[in-house]
């Protein structure tokens, strides 16, 4: 069952685990699967929404349709992330605004000067911890309800080293931050000296990239450590990328899908999937001949 809110689930074990999705079929059958929490990654949706890297080309606009589609088709939490908030604090107000009147439950905004970078690639550039500090304060003032979540993400990792990082994160939950998300540590030991801060009361949030900086770790390990939420943003795209290059190279070489046949949905079942007879059978409640204000034939 779903927690009334994110902070409530928050408040109590297991770790929360939140795949990436990007898309309204992607949520359904994460949904379906039994996820309370849903990542709308701004990199899944860079890599099938452009066919682009993840280095700041997603608009806000096409984060925020996004989430209103996903939202009109799943009730599970959604985590979105809203890179550096598009702009400065008052761009970050109005992000804010709208990803929470879209359906966000929670919304995460990153230390990086624009135009960001994949959390997990090199040369990232930051924008100053104060700067950060009062975008933090902006995304809290701007919320209409305290129970949309801010995510603060640092990337000073990679640029400031680990010390100044965890500095960065002291001072973002000062400023009102929900959730403190250290991006890309590169040790085990860091993310335990990361899980520490949990004694502050403040959630933490891991990120799994697989390939990527940080060591891959199973969520019960990551919840012994001490944090609240894990993520696996990108990996659905992954996935789907690889199938679909084995699938289209088989299509191409063979001239027919039967490879293929025991790997995918045929068509019934992916009606089964996405409800298409029972929404038929729905619009045929409001079928009728009457029409409103027009006597019946006798």
């Amino acid at each position: 069952m779903t927690d009334t809110t994110l902070r409530a689930r928050l408040a109590r074990p297991p770790i929360l685990i939140a795949p990436g999705v990007y898309d309204p079929l992607t949520a359904l059958i994460a949904e379906k699967a039994g996820f309370e929490a849903l990542y709308v990654s701004g990199a899944a949706i860079a890599y099938t929404r452009l066919g682009r890297p993840d280095i700041g080309l997603v608009t806000m606009a096409e984060v925020l349709e996004t989430v209103a589609l996903i939202r009109d088709r799943v009730s599970a939490h959604l985590i979105v992330d809203a890179d550096t908030g598009y702009g400065n604090a008052l761009n970050v107000e109005r992000t804010v605004r709208l990803l929470e009147r879209a359906g966000a439950n929670a919304i995460q905004i990153e230390d990086q000067k624009f135009p960001k970078r994949c959390g997990h690639l090199d040369d990232k550039t930051l924008i100053s911890a104060d700067e950060m500090a009062g975008k933090i304060r902006a995304a809290t003032d701007a919320r209409a309800s305290t129970d949309t979540l801010i995510i603060a993400r640092t990337d000073a990792v990679a640029v400031e080293g680990f010390d100044r990082a965890v500095a960065r994160a002291a001072l973002y939950r000062e400023s009102g931050a929900d959730v403190l998300f250290i991006e890309a540590p590169r040790e085990r030991s860091e993310l335990s000296r990361i899980g520490a801060l949990r004694g502050k009361a403040t959630p933490l949030m891991a990120n799994m990239v697989e390939g990527g900086k940080t060591p891959i770790l199973p969520a019960n390990e990551l919840q012994d450590i001490g944090f609240a939420i894990v993520i696996f943003p990108g990996a659905i795209v992954r996935v789907l990328a690889k199938a679909a290059e084995e699938f289209y190279g088989s299509l191409k070489s063979d001239g027919t899908t039967s490879a293929f046949r025991s790997r995918m949905f045929d068509f019934e079942a992916l009606n089964d999937l996405i409800g298409t007879t029972q929404m038929l059978a729905r619009g045929k409640r409001y079928e009728t001949s009457d029409e409103p204000g027009q006597p019946n034939e006798t």
